[in-house]
């Protein structure tokens, strides 16, 4: 039992600076053991109430915390999750972010951000990541390598890759299909009546990037139009009006369409066709993006687009992370998600097929 010198021995410090207390503090304050303190803030430990009451009341008395960290290196299993991303520049992550904290809340985990600043950062930024010693990772950085994963396999720490897919290792992942949203993207302007296409790409190491251009393409070729113009864009705003300037600089008019690589980059070339250029969208200029972020939907724009579900591919992901790491030895997994229309006023669609 602790005595009164104890508790006098815990007060603040005589230059009063904050004292930063421990389980073994509380111990002493509550009158039990270590070991007791531990079960009270151990979900689904036992502990009476009696004993929950007084631990949690020399806790509150003492503003203590449990240490999630120390714990983890005690109990070898953290409940801290790295989510690794190249950038914060894109719209769409912030919401995929918001959803993923919220899902890893659900299931009383806590998520640690690494921003990818460039392709020669990845081993420094890993390197970051084994020092928090994480229980999984859900990576949405386009620079990931066989080398990378096969660290992560050697360290037996759960990797699920979101939103790409790799072609030489098997990986688990959670995918959005942005060949196949392309090309019904593609359908439908084209049963519109669209005939000379242009592209703005998004960054030549982005793998979505890489499969919208090229599912867009595909069926362009299939139904045997001219082969559309493309130009390198940054999944930025300017490069988007940059893009459009460009568009007709090259073809020396207008196009009846252009696909943008994502919604920022539509958004700029939607102001830049309007304002710069004269063009009435989509009366004479039809305009399309991906991943169907909140600015899309503002009434100066109300942009046509393909939403990714990231409600749904952001619950897979944390399903399957934490499935992983209930299950060391379950084999990679793959779930794919389709993308959805969305039929704004940007752009001249025919009607959805029966």
């Amino acid at each position: 039992m602790a005595t009164k010198a104890n508790k006098e021995a815990l007060a603040e410090k005589p230059d009063g600076t904050r004292v930063n207390y421990t389980s073994y503090d509380v111990a002493v304050r509550a009158g039990v053991s270590q070991s007791a303190v531990s079960r009270c803030f151990k979900e689904g430990a036992y502990a009476s109430d009696e004993m929950r009451a007084r631990v949690m009341k020399a806790a509150a008395e003492l503003g203590y915390t449990p240490n999630a960290i120390a714990r983890s290196l005690i109990t070898r299993r953290s409940d801290l999750i790295a989510v690794l991303i190249s950038n914060l520049t894109n719209l769409y992550y912030p919401e995929v972010l918001s959803e993923l904290s919220r899902q890893f809340s659900l299931n009383g985990m806590r998520m640690l951000l690494f921003t990818l600043p460039g392709d020669t950062e990845v081993d420094r930024v890993l390197s970051q990541i084994w020092e928090y010693q994480v229980g999984g990772v859900i990576a949405a950085a386009a620079h990931i390598l066989p080398r990378h994963v096969e660290e992560f396999e050697r360290r037996r720490v759960p990797l699920v890759l979101y939103n790409r897919t790799m072609k030489d290792k098997a990986v688990s992942a959670v995918v959005c299909d942005q060949v196949d949203g392309a090309r019904t993207l593609v359908s439908r302007l084209a049963a519109a009546g669209h005939k000379r296409f242009a592209i703005i790409d998004g960054p030549a190491e982005s793998v979505v990037a890489q499969e919208r251009t090229r599912g867009a393409c595909e069926r362009i070729a299939e139904l045997k139009l001219a082969k559309p113009v493309i130009v390198r864009g940054n999944y930025d705003y300017e490069s988007g009006a940059v893009g459009m300037r460009e568009i007709v600089r090259q073809m020396g008019r207008a196009p009846d369409a252009v696909i943008c690589g994502n919604d920022v980059m539509a958004i700029g070339c939607v102001d830049a066709a309007r304002h710069e250029l004269g063009l009435e969208v989509p009366r004479k200029l039809s305009v399309a993006g991906f991943d169907g972020i909140e600015p899309a939907n503002w009434m100066s724009y109300q942009l046509t687009t393909l939403r990714q579900p990231v409600q749904e591919m952001a619950r897979a992901a944390t399903e399957l992370l934490t499935s992983m790491i209930n299950n060391p030895g379950a084999g990679p997994e793959k779930r794919s998600f389709s993308a959805q229309l969305i039929e704004g006023a940007t752009a001249r669609l025919a009607p959805r097929s029966v």
